[in-house]
C-alpha cells in the first residue's frame, strides 16, 4: 500500500478550506496506522542522527491549529523517540512587552534551529496573520500604529510579503521548511473541548478563553485560508492535514517530516586520510591494553 501522503497533502495552486476534508477516507485502517507510526518513528530518528552528525542544514516544522486540533500530542507522538539533544521546541505564547518592542519576525528569528537540528514551532510568526487577523486590535501593542484602521488590505499584504521573505531567506541559508496545518472541523473540536471538561485529568487543559474563540471559527478559518494561500511556496510549503483522527494525523505528519528530511541528502561527515589513520592508531591502542 503507498502510504506517502506528502504529494496528496501539499497545498499547490488555490487552495479552499471549504472544499478540504477534516477526516481521513483512505485505505489504511487505525491498527495499521499505529504500526506504521511505530515503523516510522525509528526512521526518523536514523535521519535525525545523519542531520546532527552532517551539520550543514537545519529543519523548521512549523504547527498551527485551532485549539485541541492535536498539536501537542502530535508532538509527542511523533518526536518522542528522536535524540532531545539534537530538537528543540518552541511554543509561542502572547508576546512580552520585550518581544513587542521589536518587528513580530524578532522573537521567531530567536528561537531559530541551529545547523545540525529540528526546530519545531507550536504556533509560529503566522500568529501575526491569524488570531492578530481575526483580532486586529492587538496588533497595536506594537505601538507601530495608533489605529485598528491602519490594518488594512495594503497592511495584512506586507505582513504576507514579510512572511514569504522571511521564510525564503531561511532556504537559501541552510533551513528547510515545511509547515502543516492540523484541519480540524468544529464539531470534532466540540467533543474534544468537552473531554477536557469530562476528565478530570484533562481538566487542565481547558482555558475560559477557549469558548470564545471558537465562537470566531469561521474567521479563522478565512484567516487560514488567506495566509495558506500566500505563502504556500516550493522553498516553504503547507500541508494540510485532516485531524478528526489523531492517530491518522500523526502517520501523515511523520511520513511528511521523512520525505523532506530524505529529500535534504543528508550524509555523514566523511574523514580524512589523516583522521581514518588515527583512528586505527586509536583501535590498535585500545586492543593493545
Amino acid at each position: 500500500m503507498d502510504t506517502n501522503f506528502s504529494d496528496d497533502f501539499e497545498v499547490k495552486g488555490s487552495f479552499s478550506i471549504k472544499k478540504t476534508s477534516t477526516q481521513y477516507h483512505g485505505k489504511l485502517t487505525k491498527e495499521e496506522g499505529i504500526q506504521l507510526l511505530l515503523k516510522e518513528k525509528e526512521k526518523l530518528r536514523e535521519l535525525q542522527e545523519k542531520l546532527y552528525a552532517d551539520g550543514n542544514q537545519s529543519l523548521l516544522v512549523v504547527l498551527q491549529a485551532m485549539d485541541a486540533a492535536g498539536k501537542d500530542s502530535l508532538v509527542e507522538h511523533v518526536f518522542g523517540g528522536v535524540n532531545p539533544q539534537g530538537c528543540r521546541i518552541t511554543s509561542f505564547k502572547t508576546p512580552s512587552s520585550k518581544e513587542y518592542s521589536h518587528d513580530f519576525l524578532w522573537r521567531h528569528y530567536m528561537a531559530l534551529p541551529e545547523k545540525g537540528m529540528i526546530g519545531i514551532f507550536n504556533r509560529s510568526h503566522y500568529e501575526s496573520v491569524l488570531v492578530c487577523k481575526v483580532h486586529p486590535e492587538y496588533n497595536l501593542n506594537e505601538k507601530t500604529w495608533k489605529s485598528v484602521k491602519d490594518f488594512d488590505n495594503t497592511f495584512w499584504k506586507n505582513r504576507y510579503e514579510s512572511i514569504r521573505n522571511f521564510e525564503k531567506h531561511l532556504s537559501q541559508n541552510g533551513t528547510t521548511i515545511i509547515k502543516i496545518f492540523l484541519n480540524v472541523s468544529k464539531n470534532e473540536q466540540k467533543k474534544r473541548l468537552l473531554d477536557r471538561i469530562n476528565e478530570q485529568e484533562k481538566n487542565w487543559k481547558f482555558s475560559a478563553g477557549d469558548l470564545p474563540e471558537r465562537a470566531l471559527f469561521s474567521k479563522y478559518m478565512d484567516a487560514y485560508e488567506e495566509a495558506i494561500n500566500e505563502t504556500s511556496k516550493d522553498y516553504a510549503p503547507w500541508y494540510v492535514l485532516p485531524a478528526d483522527d489523531k492517530w491518522f494525523t500523526r502517520v501523515a505528519a511523520i511520513q511528511i517530516i521523512i520525505d523532506t528530511l530524505e529529500k535534504m541528502k543528508l550524509t555523514y561527515p566523511k574523514l580524512s586520510e589523516k583522521d581514518r589513520l588515527g583512528l586505527q592508531e586509536a583501535k590498535n591502542q585500545l586492543e593493545q591494553e
